[in-house]
């Protein structure tokens, strides 16, 4: 609480939300895991999180325990579901009196040195507040002009705009800070993200998240061909997509077997789309533990040889839960710039390849025949695939990030 020239305001941050909004007879469900989400992002019982007409509001719990906009704002902005967060002022005093002089106090803390431009923008959520909301951004525009001699009005492009709204509380704010967006994390189901060491897969599990996937994770590991320094990449690459979801499941799948013996077991054209089947059946099994509703991978359509839709085709049998495609239609470039917002793209360059890379054949199949590629598994199912397939599932450590 400030008492500032006798003029009491409280610092919040309020929390938009996009999407939400249209959710209908859902929206409560939406809003709640939404509250519970940043709730957890803000790691302590010293905050309070509420739903404020077609808000969350946040404050501090003790009255004259002072808000660190810096720290919440650092905390929420990689909340999913969130579109913007606007560190404000909340005063219960919504006479127009006592608003003009907060308004000018607030605008005089912050206005820049110098001669600046500045705008008013109110909004009303209750139509029976007496003045109409551009009447009070004319009001309080009024005001700052007459008191303060180096601000100008401009309707377009100003230096500063103070935005009003009238709820069951008045607040004023400047600055909208851009949230992730998306749906709140978990409220859309349950997936399991083959992630491997490169760009792409962090991308996808990224995207799923957005629109609401609770993500667990199945990496494949190859030692020796694979180093553990590979994993620590993959394990960072998980530590970073934790940053957005609160935390996830990883599952590290001991795959060596199941490569050598397919290695020496099937032409090597048609090594990679039988190495991704076992990589399906292995993921879908883990899935199945952590109550999953879909597979996530980080395919591009076109993209390499395996991601024709021939090839995906013959992938895709090899599992019975949906494959969910984020990147499907999307090229390199926009990947690549995606995974640098999200700050994966330098983990994911770090020189240290996945088991994919250093068995994959150079001349591969591109337009595979299901029927062959299922044919051709059949038969190696029966001379120990399955076993193999088992004991990765069996040995799969399971490590929460």
């Amino acid at each position: 609480m400030n008492n500032s020239n006798e003029l009491p305001y409280t610092k919040v941050v309020l929390v938009k939300y996009g999407e939400i909004a249209l959710r209908g007879n859902n929206r409560s469900a939406f809003e709640n895991r939404l509250c519970g989400a940043i709730n957890k992002s803000l790691g302590g019982t010293s905050y309070s999180v509420t739903k404020e007409q077609g808000r969350i509001l946040i404050q501090k719990k003790e009255i004259d325990d002072e808000l660190d906009y810096d720290y919440v704002v650092k905390r929420v902005k990689l909340v999913m579901g969130i579109v913007g967060i606007c560190p404000a002022i909340k005063t219960e005093n919504q006479d127009i009196e006592h608003l003009r002089e907060l308004a000018l106090l607030y605008i005089k803390q912050i206005a820049p040195k110098g001669e600046f431009s500045f705008k008013v923008e109110s909004k009303r959520s209750d139509k029976r507040y007496p003045i109409k909301s551009n009447e009070v951004s004319a009001l309080i525009g009024e005001h700052i002009f007459e008191s303060m001699e180096n601000a100008s009005v401009r309707m377009k492009n100003p230096d500063i705009l103070l935005k009003l709204e009238l709820r069951t509380d008045a607040y004023m704010y400047i600055d909208t800070i851009k949230g992730v967006g998306g749906l709140p994390y978990g409220s859309t189901g349950r997936g399991m993200l083959l992630l491997s060491g490169g760009i792409d897969s962090p991308v996808a599990g990224f995207m799923a998240a957005k629109r609401g996937v609770l993500i667990n994770c199945a990496y494949f590991h190859s030692p020796p061909y694979t180093s553990e320094r590979a994993f620590i990449k993959v394990q960072d690459l998980a530590k970073r997509l934790s940053d957005f979801t609160g935390g996830l499941t990883f599952y590290k799948v001991n795959f060596t077997d199941v490569q050598l013996f397919l290695y020496e077991n099937v032409l090597h054209k048609r090594l990679t789309i039988l190495l991704k089947r076992a990589m399906l059946i292995i993921s879908e099994r883990l899935a199945k533990r952590e109550y999953c509703d879909c597979l996530i991978t980080g395919d591009s359509l076109g993209q390499v040889a395996s991601q024709t839709l021939a090839a995906i085709r013959a992938q895709s049998s090899a599992a019975t839960l949906p494959i969910i495609r984020p990147l499907a239609g999307m090229d390199k470039i926009e990947i690549i710039n995606l995974a640098e917002q999200i700050e994966t793209y330098e983990i994911s360059i770090r020189p240290y390849e996945d088991c994919c890379t250093i068995f994959v054949d150079k001349h591969p199949e591109t337009q595979p025949k299901q029927d062959i590629i299922e044919s051709i598994e059949r038969q190696l199912w029966d001379k120990g695939l399955s076993d193999l397939i088992d004991a990765a599932v069996v040995g799969a450590e399971r490590i929460l990030v």
